[in-house]
C-alpha cells in the first residue's frame, strides 16, 4: 500500500496496517477523521489507487469501499477501547491481499504469491454468502432453505432457544425460528409467525453489517471519503453527518426490536399487532432513507 500511494498519489504520510484483503489502517499520530491535511488527502488517495494485474494484465481499481469510524459504528466494528480504533478500514477488490509495504515500489509492490487459496473478512458476495446446516430436536427436516437471510450472530441465540437456555444480556442475532417445529418455540411466537417473521427480518436488515442498511451506508461512507478537496470538503461532511444521524437512529430501533424479539422467544412475553407493525414501519422507512 505505501509503495503505491507514494508512487501513484504522491502520499508518504506513515502508517501501519493489518494485513489483509480489507486492511484496517492506523495513521501515525492518530489524527482526526476530519483531518484536513493528513487523514482527508490519505483517505482520497487510497480511493485511488490501481495496480496491474499479473495475473490478467488489466489495471484494477483496489478500493471497492473505504469506512471511517463513523461507518465502523454503524458495523459494528467498533470497540470499547478507542486505541483499537483504526483511522480507516479498505475494504479491497478481493483478488488482493494488501500490506504496509516500503514507500516504494523499488521490489514490485504488486505480486502473485501462493500462500492462500482466497480471501476472506472482505466486502464481496462470494465471501459473504455461507451455510449454516442445523440438525436435530426442535429442527424441521427442511433440507436447503436459501429463503432465510441470517448472519453467524443468529448461531447462538438459535442454540439457546433450542436448548432452553437464557442469558442475562441481549444478543445481537436472533432466532431462527424458520427452522424450528412448533413444539420448540413459545406459544406466543406460534401464534404470530407470519408478523414475528417479519419484524426479525427487518431487524437484520437493519442491523447486520451487510444486510440491507449497512451496504447502502458502506456506499455512501465510500463516497464521503473520495469526496472534496484541500479547499472544498462539504460533500464529506454533509454526508457523515447524516451517516451519524442514520445511525443514532438505528441503534435506537434495533434496541427496541431485539428487546421484542429476545421477550418473546426467551420470556414467552406477549406483543401487540400494532407494536410490531410500527417497528416494521419504522426499520422500512429506515431502510429506505438511505
Amino acid at each position: 500500500m505505501a509503495g503505491l500511494l507514494a508512487t501513484e498519489q504522491g502520499v508518504t504520510t506513515p502508517f501501519k496496517a493489518h494485513s489483509d484483503s480489507a486492511p484496517n489502517v492506523y495513521i501515525t499520530g492518530n489524527p482526526a477523521r476530519d483531518n484536513q491535511t493528513i487523514t482527508r488527502p490519505f483517505e482520497r488517495a487510497v480511493g485511488k489507487l490501481t495496480a496491474v494485474n499479473p495475473m490478467t494484465g488489466n489495471t484494477d481499481t483496489l478500493t471497492k469501499y473505504l469506512a471511517d469510524p463513523v461507518e465502523m459504528k454503524l458495523l459494528h466494528m467498533i470497540t470499547a477501547d478507542p486505541a483499537r480504533t483504526p483511522t480507516l478500514t479498505m475494504f479491497a477488490d478481493p483478488n488482493y491481499f494488501l500490506f504496509a509495504g516500503a514507500p516504494n515500489c523499488t521490489s514490485p509492490c504488486v505480486t502473485q504469491q501462493p500462500g492462500f487459496a482466497w480471501n476472506h473478512g472482505d466486502v464481496s458476495p462470494d465471501i459473504n454468502t455461507t451455510w449454516l446446516g442445523i440438525v436435530g430436536p426442535g429442527i424441521r427436516a427442511q433440507g436447503v432453505n436459501s429463503s432465510v437471510w441470517s448472519d453467524h450472530t443468529d448461531i447462538r441465540p438459535t442454540m439457546m432457544e433450542l436448548l432452553g437456555l437464557k442469558d442475562d444480556y441481549s444478543h445481537d442475532g436472533r432466532v431462527l425460528f424458520e427452522v424450528m417445529k412448533d413444539s420448540a418455540l413459545p406459544e406466543v411466537i406460534r401464534q404470530n409467525r407470519a408478523l414475528f417473521t417479519q419484524l426479525a427480518q427487518v431487524y437484520k436488515q437493519i442491523d447486520a453489517c451487510v444486510g440491507q442498511l449497512g451496504l447502502a451506508t458502506l456506499a455512501v461512507s465510500t463516497k464521503a471519503l473520495e469526496s472534496g478537496s484541500s479547499s472544498d470538503d462539504n460533500t464529506y461532511t454533509k454526508l457523515e453527518n447524516q451517516l451519524i444521524s442514520i445511525n443514532d437512529q438505528r441503534d435506537a430501533l434495533a434496541a427496541q426490536i431485539i428487546a421484542l424479539l429476545e421477550g418473546s422467544e426467551f420470556n414467552g412475553q406477549p406483543f401487540s399487532d400494532q407494536q410490531a407493525q410500527q417497528l416494521i414501519a419504522q426499520g422500512q422507512a429506515l431502510l429506505k432513507s438511505v
